[in-house]
């Protein structure tokens, strides 16, 4: 059992608050902070407290005795750690994206390898072999993007702008239909969309639009544009296609492989598996590719599936249907104390309040704070105030 320290992600969507409180720090130099990374992604190791003047990185760590530290089930099926534990400040909208399926990012990596794009390249894919599914828990009210709308037939019915789409919805389909606006010429969208911010960014500017609207968040995209409305983002249309979702704090929802979404704003706790492949379809300045976006979408609607905070005891589960990881959240009141002893590698971060934790060693942990749990090590956490805490683990 150690103490870590994660890496803070100053991405320009983030916000300048929320985690500097969080993790007790100073402001990131005028940066944004956009997330708090815990795990081994090498664009972020986190770092192992070994003592007062002697760390090093969680890789090195595992890399050094992977039995231990991995455990004989997860050393098996994984070779490494296998996810990632983030907490995300969103304060501007992240860009509209689909991730892979595990033996698509494989392919799509070996591909751009063999084509010699570097792995930093700005018209990178796939940043690695790895699938990328996730779940994330709301820390604060929390809007995101999630999947086709079953009811966009009547959505494009009900708006003059978006009447021109039906036939194409009608005859060709979802992928039809998103392949049309796609692959629309920029004038086209230009002028499909300039009467849509005629008709809403007045509403915007005088705050008469809920976040709860999706013209709300159109017109948050289409405040940032030229006075002349051209080229405009066409991650707009996205906007009205996706189901719009407003999750309160503890609600959770899990994205596979195929899905569309985008987070619009919030603070949340985010587990994936260990990857950072992201196919991306608007309302961002980065590398777009429309053809190889198409071939990994889900042209299908989809009915969300928001998971409920329901307690058992001190621990609530939000199960996910993937081998690679799992989450729970874990509530303790002052001196309340709780046993586990696992069969893999954990992750804890502690969200608010203060605990003392015994196992191989004893530490204490405070409001920020992650602990690195060792497979098979018997753990008791006692609170010695109300306590918070997020546990990632391979189920």
């Amino acid at each position: 059992m150690y103490l870590l320290k994660g890496v803070i992600q100053p991405y320009a969507w983030g916000g300048d608050s929320y985690l500097q409180n969080l993790l007790q720090v100073p402001e990131n130099n005028g940066h944004p902070s956009a997330e708090y990374w815990l795990g081994v992604h090498p664009g972020g190791p986190s770092r192992v407290v070994l003592g007062r003047y002697a760390s090093t990185t969680l890789t090195d760590l595992i890399r050094s005795e992977k039995g231990r530290y991995l455990g004989e089930k997860v050393n098996a099926l994984f070779g490494g750690l296998p996810y990632l534990l983030k907490i995300l400040d969103v304060k501007g909208m992240l860009s509209i994206q689909v991730h892979p399926t595990l033996e698509e990012a494989k392919k799509g990596f070996e591909r751009e390898n063999a084509a010699g794009i570097p792995l930093h390249a700005a018209n990178r894919n796939y940043k690695d072999p790895n699938h990328k599914p996730e779940v994330m828990v709301a820390l604060s009210d929390f809007w995101l993007l999630h999947g086709f709308n079953p009811a966009l037939r009547d959505i494009l019915q009900s708006m003059d702008v978006f009447q021109p789409l039906l036939p194409i919805l009608e005859s060709q389909g979802l992928e039809g239909l998103y392949r049309h606006v796609m692959e629309m010429p920029q004038p086209e969208v230009d002028e499909m969309l300039a009467p849509l911010a005629h008709g809403i960014l007045p509403k915007y500017e005088a705050g008469e639009l809920s976040r709860d609207s999706a013209d709300f968040w159109a017109a948050r995209v289409l405040s940032d544009a030229k006075p002349d409305l051209t080229n405009l983002d066409r991650g707009i249309f996205s906007i009205y296609f996706f189901n719009l979702l407003h999750l309160r704090p503890r609600q959770a929802i899990f994205q596979g492989a195929g899905i569309p979404h985008a987070y619009l704003e919030g603070q949340n706790v985010e587990l994936m598996s260990n990857s950072d492949n992201v196919l991306r379809a608007g309302l961002t300045p980065k590398h777009i590719d429309i053809p190889e976006l198409m071939r990994h979408t889900k042209f299908e609607y989809v009915v969300p599936e928001i998971m409920e905070n329901k307690p058992s005891g001190f621990l609530s589960r939000y199960p996910c249907p993937v081998p690679d990881f799992s989450i729970d959240m874990l509530e303790l009141g002052a001196g309340d104390a709780f046993s586990l002893q696992g069969d893999g590698p954990e992750l804890w971060l502690q969200l608010s309040g203060r605990s003392d934790w015994s196992g191989y060693r004893t530490l204490q942990c405070a409001m920020g704070g992650a602990v690195f749990v060792l497979p098979g090590e018997p753990v008791t956490i006692t609170a010695v105030e109300t306590t918070v805490l997020f546990r990632a683990y391979v189920p």
